[in-house]
């Protein structure tokens, strides 16, 4: 019996990034747009629960799948997305994409205040792993972050590394079917 996990990157989010109100974040006019397309394309599909980063913009991304199927939006601080760096150490563009790579080279670098790739993943991980326990057989929508999504679909296939993080899009929809806890598949949904 199989178990599908939906991960649903958010939708693009409002800036600048600031790491104080990063959980307070909502989504972008565009982003908000997006999601109406979305629910067209998941209308049909059979969810039984829907869970979230506590973060403002994964939530009101996958509110909407939840609404219409009358279910709540379960919250795991776990699944918040990886503080890359403090506060005191900003980045921006190349310098950021520069320090996502060699987290992913690397999986103990940190930047100060920052986690590293291995802290985030094991901090994430059990959720999964309880989600796929506790929902055999069902279908479970993840609201997520595009770094801690490939993260943790890096801890059942490393395939799932900075390239593919590259390719991601806001919002992106990935639907990985399980086993137990074995990985089988990951389809892209969102094109």
């Amino acid at each position: 019996m199989r178990t599908k996990l939906i991960f649903v990157r958010h939708a693009e989010s409002t800036g600048p990034f600031v790491p104080e109100l990063d959980r307070t974040r909502g989504l972008s006019e565009r982003g908000q747009a997006s999601l109406i397309r979305m629910g067209e394309m998941m209308g049909e599909v059979q969810i039984d629960h829907v869970v979230s980063s506590p973060y403002q913009r994964a939530m009101l991304t996958v509110q909407g799948l939840a609404d219409a199927r009358g279910l709540p939006v379960v919250c795991y601080d776990a699944l918040r997305e990886r503080q890359l760096h403090g506060s005191e150490y900003p980045l921006a563009g190349e310098e950021f994409h520069g320090a996502i790579q060699q987290s992913f080279e690397d999986k103990h670098f940190a930047l100060p205040g920052g986690e590293s790739f291995e802290e985030a993943q094991q901090r994430a991980l059990p959720v999964i792993k309880q989600l796929l326990r506790e929902h055999q057989g069902q279908t479970v929508v993840i609201g997520t972050h595009g770094n801690i999504m490939v993260m943790l679909l890096n801890a059942f296939d490393e395939r799932y590394d900075y390239t593919f993080w590259r390719s991601t899009t806001m919002p992106d929809l990935y639907e990985a079917e399980f086993e137990g806890e074995q990985l089988m598949e990951v389809r892209r949904l969102w094109s």
